[in-house]
C-alpha cells in the first residue's frame, strides 16, 4: 500500500501538472480576446464566464464532495475541462469570424469555470484524507508554493505560445497536461469515507451545511473573516498594476515586474510554510499573516520609491500565502469530515463573491480618491480586524477537531480506490 508521503507527492504532481496547463490557457484566452477584439465588452464577458459559473455551481459541488468519491470528482472535472478544450482546438480551424471565435471561447471558459467550481472544494476536502493532521500546514504550504510557481511561469509560456505558435497549440498543451495529471491521480489509492444515504435532497444538504457553518461560531466567523480579508486586500493586491501605472510609470515592463515579484513572494511564502509549519496555535499564524499584510498595505501606500515598493511586494506575497495556507489548514482541522466539501464550497463562494465586491467598491473609488489613501485605509482596517480577532478569546483559543479517519501508512477502512 502506498504511504501517505508517496500519495502526497503523486497528488501534488497531478494537481501541479493540470493547473499548469489550465493557467496557460486562461492567460492565453484573456490575452487573445484582448488583442483581437480591443473590446471591454468581450473582455468583461470572458471575466463573467470565468467567475459566475464557478460561483453558482459551488452551492452544489460541496454536497457532491461530501456525497461522492472526491478523487473521482476531481478526475471528472479535469476530464470535462479537457474535453471542452479539445473540442475547441478541433473546431478552431472551422471558425471563420472573430465573433464566432469569441463566442466559442466564452462557451469553453464557462465550461472550464464549472469544472473548477466542482474541483476546488473536492481538492481542499481530499487533502485531510491524504495527510496526517499534524502535517497539514506543511503540506498546504507546499501546495501553495507549487500553485504560485505555476502562476509565475504560466504567463511566460502563454506569451510564448501566442507569439511563436498559436492559441490552438496552447489548447492542445492543456489537453496533454490534463491526461498526464488524470493518469497520476488515477494511480493514487485513497481511502474513501462513504457517507450513509439519508434520503436528503440537494437543497436540504446545502441547508445542513450552511447551518453547520454558522451554528458553529468558529467556522462561521472564519468564513466571514475570509470574505472581509479578500475585500480589504483589493487595493494593495488586485489594483497593484493600476497603482504602479499611476504613481511610478505607465509601462508594461513595470506592470510585469510587479506581477512577477508578487508571485515570487507567494512562492517564497509557500516554501516558508512548508518548512516552518506555522505556530503551534495556527490561529496565531493566520493573524500574523493578516497583520503583516495590513502593515505592508499601509507602507506601500505611503512610500514613494519603486525599489522599496517591490521589496514590500515580495513580503506581501509571503504574508498572503501565510493567510491562505493558515485559512485552509484551520478549516480542515476544525470541520467534521462529512461536511468538509460544503464548507470549502462556501469558502470558494466567499472568494468568488468578495473579490468582485471589493473591485466594485474600490475600483470606482480609485477614480475619485487617491489609491495611496485607499491602500493605507484598507491596511489600517485589516490591522483593526486582527486586533479584534486577537481579543476574541473563543476565536483565538480554538482547538482542532480530532478526526477519526486521519491517514497513516496503513489505513484500514471501508473503500480503497
Amino acid at each position: 500500500m502506498q504511504g501517505w508521503k508517496l500519495k502526497t507527492v503523486l497528488f501534488l504532481l497531478s494537481q501541479g501538472i493540470t493547473l499548469f496547463g489550465s493557467s496557460i490557457v486562461q492567460f492565453a484566452l484573456v490575452w487573445y480576446i484582448t488583442l483581437e477584439s480591443s473590446s471591454g465588452v468581450w473582455v468583461s464577458a470572458l471575466t463573467l464566464c470565468a467567475f459566475v459559473p464557478q460561483f453558482l455551481i459551488s452551492f452544489v459541488s460541496g454536497v457532491w464532495a461530501d456525497r461522492y468519491n472526491k478523487k473521482y470528482l476531481i478526475i471528472a472535472s479535469d476530464a470535462l475541462i479537457a474535453l471542452a478544450t479539445l473540442a475547441l482546438a478541433l473546431l478552431f480551424p472551422l471558425l471563420k469570424t472573430n465573433a464566432t471565435i469569441f463566442a466559442a471561447l466564452l462557451i469553453v471558459s464557462l465550461v472550464r469555470s464549472l469544472g473548477s467550481g466542482v474541483q476546488v472544494p473536492a481538492v481542499s476536502a481530499m487533502i485531510p484524507d491524504l495527510v496526517p493532521q499534524e502535517h497539514l500546514m506543511r503540506f498546504n504550504g507546499m501546495y501553495a508554493a507549487l500553485t504560485s510557481l505555476v502562476q509565475f511561469a504560466s504567463p511566460f509560456v502563454a506569451g510564448a505560445f501566442l507569439t511563436f505558435s498559436s492559441l490552438r497549440s496552447s489548447l492542445l498543451l492543456d489537453v496533454a497536461t490534463a491526461v498526464i495529471g488524470i493518469s497520476l491521480l488515477a494511480s493514487l489509492s485513497v481511502v474513501h469515507q462513504s457517507k450513509p444515504s439519508n434520503g436528503m435532497s440537494m437543497a436540504k444538504e446545502i441547508k445542513e451545511g450552511a447551518l453547520y457553518a454558522f451554528q458553529n461560531p468558529w467556522i462561521g466567523k472564519m468564513l466571514i473573516v475570509h470574505g472581509l480579508f479578500i475585500v480589504l486586500v483589493v487595493p494593495a493586491g488586485f489594483l497593484a498594476t493600476l497603482f504602479v501605472t499611476r504613481f511610478y510609470q505607465e509601462s508594461y515592463a513595470y506592470m510585469t515586474i510587479v506581477e512577477v515579484v508578487g508571485f515570487a513572494g507567494m512562492s517564497l511564502g509557500g516554501v516558508l510554510m512548508s518548512w516552518w509549519g506555522g505556530y503551534k496555535n495556527q490561529v496565531k499564524t493566520l493573524l500574523a499573516g493578516m497583520l503583516a499584510f495590513g502593515l505592508l498595505a499601509i507602507g506601500m501606500g505611503l512610500i514613494d520609491n519603486f525599489l522599496v515598493y517591490l521589496a514590500l511586494m515580495v513580503i506581501y506575497g509571503v504574508a498572503l500565502t501565510m493567510v491562505q495556507t493558515a485559512t485552509m489548514t484551520l478549516l480542515q482541522e476544525r470541520t467534521d469530515p462529512g461536511v468538509q466539501g460544503r464548507i470549502f464550497s462556501f469558502q470558494n463562494i466567499m472568494y468568488c463573491g468578495a473579490l468582485p465586491l471589493g473591485m466594485a467598491i474600490f475600483g470606482p473609488m480609485a477614480d475619485v480618491v487617491s489609491l495611496r489613501i485607499l491602500m493605507a485605509a484598507s491596511g489600517a482596517l485589516l490591522v483593526l480586524l486582527v486586533l479584534m480577532l486577537r481579543l476574541d478569546k473563543q476565536f483565538y483559543a480554538s482547538e482542532p477537531t480530532l478526526h477519526p479517519h486521519q491517514p497513516s501508512d496503513r489505513s484500514p477502512d471501508s473503500s480503497l480506490c
